[in-house]
């Protein structure tokens, strides 16, 4: 009925392909962060002891020299929601209940895997924004605990993303979804 009312009062509205494009590039940029930063819960950083190469010859060092490196690999075995050092602060604080960390840190990774590739694909982009929002805001809350006020400021600047998504998210034409 509102496009019927519309049609009448603007006949020659046409559709604004230029909010169709910033909601696209807003559900891109947040979907690909989202989804990244999901896989990199599933990341460690180990050393490996390889032989030091001769940058003359491109050969190993004669003497044997061993390096390491820092090589990263990527299980379901690696997983960490929030990386060891944040989670050893986070534990002693008083006012973050136990389980809540316990459950937030098993939620976390696959939270932000699902809703990225949500929003990618554009299978209810609503609720994979807000999903999203409420991430941020919990991350937020846990780096205000531990006196983190730059990852706060940073975590600001997505919600303010997530916002304007939300804001733009009826010039969602390319989506699988539109209602949600």
């Amino acid at each position: 009925m509102t496009e019927s009312i519309e049609s009448t009062v603007y006949p020659s509205r046409k559709p604004l392909w230029d909010m169709t494009y910033a909601f696209l590039v807003l559900r891109l940029w947040l979907g690909l962060r989202a989804l990244l930063a999901g896989i990199q819960k599933f990341s460690v950083y180990r050393s490996v002891a390889t032989p030091l190469i001769d940058a003359s010859t491109g050969q190993p060092d004669a003497s044997g020299v061993m390096v390491n490196v820092n090589v990263k690999s990527y299980a379901l075995a690696n997983y960490a929601g929030v990386p060891p050092s944040l989670l050893d602060k986070f534990s002693h604080d008083p006012l973050l209940p136990k389980f809540a960390l316990t459950a937030f840190n098993h939620i976390l990774g696959p939270a932000l895997l699902i809703s990225g590739f949500m929003l990618l694909v554009g299978l209810g982009t609503r609720i994979s924004l807000l999903v999203q929002a409420v991430l941020y805001v919990v991350l937020t809350v846990g780096l205000v605990l531990i006196d983190q006020a730059d990852g706060v400021a940073y975590l600001g600047i997505h919600l303010g993303l997530i916002a304007f998504a939300l804001m733009l998210a009826e010039h969602n034409r390319f989506a699988v979804l539109k209602k949600w």
